[in-house]
């Protein structure tokens, strides 16, 4: 079946017969090899459209994926936010340092969320910023061959990110309501800089609500703190295809997730793949799921081999990575991701 790899990633978000699946990493895919090979590094690269683009395209230039990808952390919209981000090192991601907001449920009391920018300021600078007009500058050199997949942060996570993790986590069983504020007030921003990402050129938006996990809250909360959020703001998105990735154990809340009604799921190994494929029963997209820690950062090529045909033979729309890639994941790793994939027969 010849495909361009732009048209084998569409085909398989709306759930198509394909030969094979694509091989395309949707969460962070920027190794030091590929910076070293293309030219473009952190830091300046989350901070520079040009460098981003560069770097964003590298995961095919460089090994042959079948999609290209940016930005690299789910920081920039905390950094817009007021929150101080350390972002220096080639070798690892920004780090949140300091969150601007007060938010104690020990003690009850809450800052008031309604002091946050408006969605149409929050667009204008700032790393999100940066990254809108580098999905543009990707479309135009890469667009016409491969899907564009642009990452951003999810309602739940951002709300931690701005009044710390813990303390939303606890909001949640100890002052849901307050929690409620917080991440209603951040949705319309979330849901304009998706809608921004898709408007220049994204085809795929892929957002990540790692605080949304089954480590982090129970099951049964996972709706009212993420699930409704995720409804409004990433799958409502125009002219793009929504995935939804959440780390850890998901298979207690794939049901919720595929409610929000987004076209696709991004899920980490701790969940079984034929398990996961037969519980989702086609109603999305199943994105992943080889172990980023382990294959592809620690283990061999062998057991990178090993695992994408678990994906492949459980059914996977599209065969990657569980979770972002460590930028230390050798070469012979990626390449043997990519290189059992394409070899790969339904």
């Amino acid at each position: 079946m010849s495909m361009t790899p732009r048209e084998r990633i569409i085909s398989a978000m709306k759930l198509e017969e394909l030969d094979r699946p694509p091989v395309a990493i949707f969460t962070q895919a920027a190794t030091l090899s590929q910076m070293d090979k293309v030219g473009a590094a952190w830091p300046e690269a989350h901070k520079n459209a040009e460098a981003m683009a560069k770097l964003g395209t590298a995961q095919a230039d460089v090994f042959g994926f079948e999609c290209v990808r940016a930005p690299f952390c789910l920081t920039a919209e905390a950094e817009r936010l007021g929150c101080k981000v350390q972002v220096e090192k080639k070798d690892a991601a920004p780090m949140i340092k300091e969150h601007p907001f007060h938010f104690d449920p020990m003690m009850g009391e809450y800052d008031d969320p309604s002091t946050l920018m408006a969605p149409e300021e929050f667009l204008k600078d700032g790393r999100p910023a940066v990254a809108i007009k580098a999905m543009a500058l990707m479309k135009k050199s890469h667009g016409a061959e491969y899907a564009l997949v642009a990452g951003n942060t999810g309602p739940f996570t951002l709300a931690g990110h701005l009044v710390s993790t813990e303390n939303i986590v606890f909001g949640m069983m100890m002052a849901p309501e307050e929690v409620e504020k917080w991440t209603a007030a951040i949705n319309p921003i979330v849901k304009a800089y998706t809608q921004a990402l898709s408007d220049a050129g994204a085809d795929v938006i892929q957002m990540s609500e790692p605080s949304a996990s089954t480590d982090m809250i129970a099951p049964d909360m996972f709706e009212s703190a993420s699930g409704k959020f995720i409804r409004e703001s990433l799958a409502a998105v125009k002219d793009a295809y929504s995935v939804l990735h959440i780390c850890g154990d998901t298979y207690p809340i794939i049901d919720g997730m595929i409610a929000t009604g987004v076209k696709g799921l991004s899920i980490e190994e701790k969940v079984d793949p034929a398990k996961a494929a037969e519980k989702v029963n086609k109603r999305a997209a199943l994105v992943g799921n080889v172990g980023s820690v382990r294959p592809l950062f620690q283990g061999t090529p062998e057991e990178v081999k090993a695992a994408a045909l678990a994906c492949a033979k459980a059914g996977f729309s599209v065969i990657g990575s569980g979770c972002g890639i460590a930028t230390a994941t050798p070469d012979a790793n990626m390449k043997a991701l990519v290189d059992t994939i394409k070899a790969f027969k339904r």
